[in-house]
């Protein structure tokens, strides 16, 4: 389930049925939709925030973990950990309209302020793949510490960091020049970023 809470009186308002053991959530900038990657379907599903209700399921690859939607709002980038690839879906036909290798155990994304640019956590690869959301293509590819998992971007686009799971560490990628800058050690086992 997919649980929605009201942030001002910290209540659970709403409680949404998919199956599949959903595992990411993003919100599209509009906030009507809502999208979940359900890690044992296979699948992407689409829900409107108004009626809290499941709107369409998208077939993707294996295992997706993450969701991400682009600033613009017109696509949802999805990590599909066992097949190591990420699925392109155009959010207004609710279609698959590309599928790019990226490296292996892919499980979060984070695009760049103007949607140009993906940075992917490779949790079984100790990267992080860039993809390049106009061609579709895998530009470079960045070593970062141990067991990659999450990633947010700075405001400015500037710095992405990198939470190393395994690692006990966030790594910071200068985002100009695609260079792994500094590695900060934090608490055990790091999971999420926000910035």
């Amino acid at each position: 389930t997919v649980s929605v809470i009201d942030t001002a009186d910290r209540r659970v308002a709403a409680t949404i049925p998919l199956g599949g053991r959903p595992y990411g959530v993003a919100v599209a900038p509009d906030g009507s939709r809502a999208y979940t990657a359900n890690y044992e379907a296979n699948s992407v599903s689409a829900i409107d925030t108004r009626s809290n209700t499941v709107v369409t399921t998208v077939a993707v690859g294996r295992n997706p973990t993450g969701v991400t939607v682009a600033p613009d709002g017109r696509r949802a980038y999805v990590t599909n950990s066992e097949a190591n690839t990420v699925s392109v879906l155009d959010t207004a036909s609710a279609a698959v309209t590309a599928v790019v290798p990226v490296g292996r155990s892919p499980l979060r994304a984070a695009l760049t302020p103007d949607g140009g640019r993906a940075y992917i956590t490779n949790a079984d690869e100790n990267t992080v793949s860039v993809l390049d959301t106009g061609s579709g293509t895998v530009v470079r590819t960045i070593g970062v510490g141990v067991r990659p998992i999450g990633v947010a971007l700075a405001p400015d686009g500037r710095r992405a960091y990198v939470t190393n799971y395994t690692g006990n560490s966030v790594s910071v990628i200068d985002t100009t020049t695609d260079a792994a800058v500094a590695t900060v050690p934090v608490g055990r086992l790091p999971d999420g970023v926000a910035v």
